[in-house]
């Protein structure tokens, strides 16, 4: 029933009898109203409060703005979310080339959203409902909340929060923020200033007043300004914020813009498996919005079928969002809870017994956390498990692999499958037969993601030779089970500290083991994660010792031709390549059939 589904329109309102809303949440994405969509999980964690929630999925943003005036003036605040991915990833290439498609959109479509998607929503309701409270969130805001590389223009643009002209910033995983927000507004009406992951901008006044009134202290940043004129003022910026991130005690944090103040408050303790629990259990229909009727919605397709176990990585890839949104203390939803999702995966119509992902951010960190919280408390490193597996942390594999036995078991699964990726550095030979043997849809995918220790190291990644060691012992399984599967690895090109040499060096390891690599891509500056600000600083912000960056469109096409060694038409190119940095030996060795 349409009533089922938060709702999106007038007509849906009257068919619940409202004659107001509480809150109205637009979104870059479609509305499939499913535990892995945001937009989806804040209203229902809203509506859970007992407030009327309504959700614009992908207003046009062009000409009269009827979607932004249609469900007319909330209650308590407007809330915005670009939609799963930065808005700007959604939509362009490494090479900054405009993408043909949005997995986030029906059949796909692209052109559905606007570049920098939460600035031009917010820019439309501040100029229609100008007194009306803004409340910004999801990962596109997220990863802007302080000083930031922005790729795409190739500047560093100030917080989201001058841009956009919100009243409050809501960053991570947004349950617990966005209720204490809803509960505030609903008794105040005022700006709050004092909830845990929230950030919002004060004048230098106001600034001085509150500054005071924090009893935890607060690290005051290097100035925007400073950042633009200095690269290590904001190398030495992105350290602390990292580590404050991910620090369960952090300070609150505070940047000057002109002549204003961002504050950043501290993160809520990481959530309770009570918690997370709660999350996925409220009442999602699990499908997209009957309005999308005879459309398919790419991302959904994907996930309809498979099921998150856990929240955060504490991998620390210096290159990925994941740990940086969701953070890196991982937390487990029950083994109840992931049954009752399987439940009702299995009551659609569509399920024919097989699970895609028994999954999540790492599919086998499930129900890991320190032996003794009291060192959690004291850390700061961004890596539990590089540069090397901390003693502290307990690498039990038991909780999972009673999941995968208990899955296994049930009458209406024929098969459980491990999508998600595997941390090859963090496993046992149980449970890794355990997902070869039983849980490996043919080809199992993980991510060396280089071949060179220098690069690997900047990667926060595992030396190369574990994943040799792991590529035998996966041909060994399979050879002794007489099964035929591949192994799938991922690469990346033109991270930060990867020069030619180093992706030669990494096309000869990888053929050496008979890999003629698919899963590739050139590495992508996102904002705030550690290798965009070495790529934009060109200094490691933990060392600040200088580090090699490939910057130019041909510098990052001459690393990526690397990877089709083996295709006859980069022959040439690479020869050429090789020889300009006197490496003819490799082109031998790589060459040698052209």
């Amino acid at each position: 029933m349409l009533t089922d589904f938060l709702p999106t329109t007038k007509k849906e309102l009257e068919l619940r009898g409202w004659d107001y809303v509480d809150v109205i949440l637009f979104s870059g994405d479609a509305y499939v109203d499913h535990p892995s969509f945001g937009a989806a999980v804040i209203g229902r964690t809203l509506e859970s409060m007992g407030l009327r929630v309504a959700i614009v999925p992908q207003p046009d943003w062009h000409g009269d703005y009827r979607d932004f005036l249609k469900l007319g003036r909330p209650r308590l605040f407007f809330a915005i979310s670009a939609g799963s991915m930065d808005s700007m990833v959604n939509h362009y290439t490494a090479n900054r080339r405009r993408r043909s498609d949005d997995a986030y959109t029906p059949d796909g479509r692209a052109g559905m959203r606007p570049d920098y998607c939460t600035i031009t929503y917010s820019h439309i309701i501040k100029k229609l409902f100008p007194d009306v409270p803004l409340v910004i969130g999801g990962i596109e805001a997220s990863m802007r909340r302080l000083t930031h590389y922005d790729y795409w223009s190739d500047r560093l643009m100030p917080s989201i929060l001058v841009d956009s002209g919100a009243d409050v910033l809501i960053y991570g995983m947004g349950e617990k923020p966005i209720k204490a927000v809803a509960g505030h507004y609903r008794q105040t009406g005022t700006v709050p200033h004092d909830i845990p992951q929230t950030s919002f901008l004060l004048s230098a006044d106001e600034y001085m007043t509150h500054k005071e009134n924090l009893s935890e202290g607060v690290i005051e940043l290097g100035s925007h300004e400073e950042c633009c004129r200095d690269k290590r003022c904001q190398a030495a910026n992105f350290r602390c914020i990292e580590e404050q991130s991910n620090s369960i005690h952090a300070k609150t944090l505070t940047q000057r813009v002109g002549d204003r103040w961002v504050v950043v408050n501290p993160p809520y303790p990481p959530m309770t498996t009570e918690e997370i629990d709660a999350s996925f259990d409220l009442p999602y229909t699990r499908l997209p919005h009957p309005k999308y009727k005879g459309k398919t919605i790419p991302a959904f397709d994907m996930i309809r079928f498979s099921v998150c176990m856990h929240r955060g990585c504490f991998g620390g890839c210096s290159f990925c969002t994941i740990s940086a949104h969701q953070g890196k203390h991982v937390v487990s939803r029950s083994k109840e809870s992931i049954l009752k999702e399987i439940a009702k995966i299995a009551e659609s119509p569509d399920f024919k017994g097989y699970l895609s992902d028994l999954g999540g951010p790492s599919a086998n960190m499930y129900g890991m956390e320190g032996k003794d919280k009291s060192l959690c408390e004291r850390c700061k490193r961004p890596s539990c498990i590089q540069p090397s597996i901390c003693k502290n942390l307990n690498a039990d594999f038991s909780k999972v692999l009673d999941i995968y036995r208990t899955v296994d078991r049930l009458p209406y699964i024929k098969k459980a499958f491990v999508g998600s990726g595997i941390r090859y550095d963090l496993i046992s030979e149980e449970y890794m037969r355990e997902v070869i043997l039983r849980h490996v849809s043919g080809r199992l995918k993980v991510a060396p993601e280089h071949t060179e220790s220098s690069v690997l190291r900047l990667m926060r990644k595992p030396d190369f030779a574990l994943f040799e060691q792991f590529n035998r012992f996966f041909d060994k399984v399979n050879r002794e089970a007489g099964l035929n599967q591949q192994l799938i690895p991922y690469f990346i090109s033109s991270h930060p500290g990867c020069t030619t040499e180093d992706m030669a060096s990494l096309a000869f390891k990888t053929k050496r083991m008979s890999f003629r690599l698919e899963q590739v891509q050139d590495f992508t500056p996102t904002p705030m994660t550690l290798a965009t600000e070495m790529y934009y600083t060109g200094l490691d912000p933990y060392t600040m010792k200088p580090v090699y960056v490939a910057r130019t469109k041909e510098q990052k096409l001459e690393q990526r031709q690397f990877f089709f060694w083996y295709k006859r038409e980069y022959a040439t190119a690479i020869r050429n390549s090789l020889k300009k940095i006197h490496r003819d030996d490799l082109a031998q060795k790589l060459l040698s059939k052209y």
